[in-house]
């Protein structure tokens, strides 16, 4: 079992910067791919960025692509999402997930086992 919590959100202003934290304890990390993923009230939950606890790739949606930065400190067990030149688009809840895979990172959000409880990020323009 993993646990995961986040923290850090709140709200903002077009332009700005964010950064959230995901706390993560429980099993071993080796194999766990630690994602990012958000839901806009009415629209499914898509995939923002991910990282593997090992070795560190990481990949993004087109959407964050240069303006958001995955990360992962291993010795406190935290995975972290650097958000930059924030849009209104931005607006959702986001939560922090995990999925059990030796290789490769999957950007389906039914694959990941593990998730957070969510936490809000508002861009006001």
């Amino acid at each position: 079992q993993v646990q995961l919590v986040e923290s850090g959100g709140g709200l903002v202003q077009v332009g700005d910067s964010l950064s959230l934290s995901c706390a993560a304890s429980g099993r071993t990390f080796s194999n766990l791919v630690m994602g990012w993923f958000r839901q806009a009230p009415g629209k499914e939950r898509e995939f923002v960025a991910a990282i593997r606890w090992s070795g560190a790739s990481t990949v993004y949606a087109d959407s964050v692509k240069g303006r958001f930065t995955i990360s992962r400190d291993t010795a406190k067990n935290t995975v972290y999402l650097q958000m930059n030149s924030l849009k209104p688009e931005d607006t959702a809840v986001y939560y922090c997930a995990g999925d059990w895979r030796v290789v490769g990172i999957s950007k389906t959000s039914t694959d990941y086992n593990y998730w957070g409880q969510g936490i809000q990020v508002t861009v006001s323009s």
